[in-house]
């Protein structure tokens, strides 16, 4: 048999190329595997094997992709997988367990993602169950530009250590460019795990299935971040009207016949280019030829700052650089003193070049620059489209975020990549980032409440036209708002025929700047609260979108003053009570 390859005229580029080559040839790999191999695979599909649990926290849905990665690895380890959110597990289902991975990003400034938090609780409580039978490794993912980074895979590593759990493997660390770390530290820790707990432990043994026989339920789509489709732009369309202080677009794009499926409530991850502009002023700057050879991506360095390098946004390691040799007391001091609210306060609004020129003598080897940058990475998107209502297509709702520092232009990276550059028939790379987490009920009679203030409103824009693609018959409540009607709403028309035609049950709509006194979505939420509590108490599904920083925060108390006031019950009854929604999957959150 012949290894399969791609022809020269095939319509794909180089590294798709490549891709395809290297997974036919680990098909070609398989079918000729030698006898041995094929009895020892065998075994391993057909003898009792112990379970393993592999739990995940995520706020994104890359730890959940990677423990499916994972539970195929453990298949071919002669393990049968169970692979769970990290909130569904009850601290007494995790004290009956003998082999456990938890694979758990970190949230914002250290925290919890949504779907580990309560399991963390129960995890802390002093109640918990010593669990000296467990055997596990933590896998954590992280961003090493917060200072908290993979905080919340330190905290659970130490806690299991602390309840008596055994420690198979070392934890690993993630940054942003996780994929190939994380699998081979999967592909360690699996034999690892196998060699500690051993295949007699009979309270925890079941048939593992056929890893060859067994039906596919995650197909994985050919395109990725490192292997990203290049889109056509349909359309690039200027929401927000003259006299807004916001310029918010809708993008759609097409998709290819096949290999790119998404659900209502997936986001789409964009990778951009920096701003040409940009780039030259900070190879000036840096006093640097534009053709100077970039050894590490093998060509010239204005090409590589383009298309390689984060350099609008200062890594933390340039910043401490910068502190160390400038003359400026003030940035000195607070990175000497370690005040993260003094360093953000200072930090705010400035991109690299700024802080390259708060001592314009202050000296900077082009090399030494290049290694305090991180990658260039992809920004992801909440989709506002349904692929039931838009076939052959994904739409995108952004503001471009634009603002002047010192008298200069700054922009944000992607934002603006997508209004300056993704023009009507020009090209973009994309690829899809599912978010189970946050997908419409399968049970098409369910309620759903929506807030989704500004851009907030774009995952919502997608169920509502899923819902009616399917004759959903639940009620649909959105809550949206900006600053002013006359510029800010968003999808008037596209909402006000909606509402108008019965799909949205109901529109509370806040516009927080066409009053004296500010009026937001969780002002809404107040003065309709008795109601909100009868849709909880019917069933309804509970959806947020938009900011964490401050909107998702003052949802979610105006959400338990409302359970608390109508329900006529305790603080703390209202916050079980949401631990209730969380639990059933009825409270659910798309917050960056």
């Amino acid at each position: 048999m012949k290894i399969p390859f791609i022809p020269e005229n095939a319509p794909f580029n180089d590294d798709q190329k490549v891709w395809l080559s290297g997974f036919l040839a680990g098909l070609h790999t398989r079918s000729v595997m030698n006898p041995v191999q094929e009895t020892v695979q065998t075994n391993l599909n057909t003898q009792a094997a112990p379970v393993l649990d592999i739990l995940y926290g995520t706020q994104t849905g890359n730890a959940e992709i990677l423990a499916d990665d994972a539970a195929e690895v453990a298949k071919l380890n002669g393990f049968a997988p169970k692979v769970q959110g990290l909130d569904d597990v009850s601290i007494e289902m995790l004290a009956n367990m003998h082999a456990v991975i938890i694979v758990i990003s970190t949230y914002g400034e250290g925290e919890m993602p949504d779907n580990a938090g309560l399991f963390w609780d129960a995890l802390c409580a002093s109640t918990a169950p010593r669990l000296e039978e467990l055997s596990y490794s933590v896998l954590a993912l992280g961003d090493t530009s917060y200072d908290e980074f993979c905080h919340a895979g330190k905290l659970l590593d130490t806690r299991l250590e602390q309840l008596g759990a055994k420690r198979v493997n070392c934890r690993i660390d993630c940054d942003i460019d996780f994929e190939d770390v994380a699998s081979e530290w999967i592909n360690i820790t699996l034999p690892k795990m196998r060699e500690e707990i051993g295949s007699d432990l009979s309270s925890q043994v079941q048939v593992a299935p056929s890893v060859e026989n067994q039906s596919v339920t995650n197909v994985k789509s050919l395109w990725t971040r490192k292997n990203p489709y290049e889109s056509r732009v349909l359309e690039n369309r200027l929401l927000s009207a003259g006299g807004s202080a916001k310029e918010i677009r809708h993008f759609s794009f097409a998709l290819p016949d096949e290999g790119m499926g998404y659900e209502a409530g997936d986001a789409l991850g964009v990778v951009p280019l920096n701003d040409s502009m940009f780039v030259d002023a900070l190879i000036q700057r840096l006093g640097v030829d534009p053709d100077h050879h970039d050894t590490k991506f093998d060509m010239p360095i204005r090409q590589s700052f383009t298309s390689k390098y984060e350099i609008v946004t200062p890594s933390k390691q340039l910043i401490d650089k910068i502190a160390l040799r400038t003359s400026d007391d003030e940035l000195s001091s607070i990175i000497a003193n370690g005040d993260k609210e003094a360093i953000d306060t200072y930090l705010w609004g400035k991109d690299a070049l700024d802080l390259l020129n708060i001592e314009p003598q202050l000296g900077f080897g082009v090399d030494e620059f290049l290694t305090c940058l991180k990658p260039l990475q992809h920004r992801a998107y909440s989709i506002s489209s349904s692929p039931k209502a838009h076939e052959g297509e994904v739409h995108l709702t952004v503001a471009a975020v634009r603002w002047i520092a010192d008298g200069r232009e700054h922009k944000g990276v992607c934002s603006t990549y997508l209004a300056d550059q993704a023009y009507e028939d020009a090209t973009v790379p994309i690829f899809m980032s599912p978010n189970k987490a946050f997908r419409l009920p399968e049970n098409h009679d369910a309620p759903i409440i929506m807030v989704g203030p500004g851009t907030g409103v774009a995952p919502f824009r997608a169920f509502l036209a899923e819902r009616q693609a399917i004759g959903a018959k639940g009620k649909n409540w959105l809550f949206f708002g900006d600053q002013h009607r006359k510029h800010d709403f968003i999808y008037e028309d596209d909402i006000s025929k909606m509402s108008d035609d019965g799909l949205i049950t109901r529109l509370d709509l806040a516009f927080s700047r066409d009053q004296s006194e500010k009026i937001y979505v969780q002002s809404r939420m107040h003065e309709n609260g008795k109601e909100l509590f009868s849709w909880l108490e019917e069933g309804a599904y509970f959806y947020v979108c938009g900011d964490a920083t401050r909107m998702a925060k003052d949802v979610d108390e105006a959400l338990r003053d409302v359970i608390a006031a109508q329900g006529g019950i305790s603080k703390e009854a209202a916050d079980e009570y949401v631990n209730e929604l969380r639990r059933a999957k009825r409270y659910r959150r798309d917050v960056y």
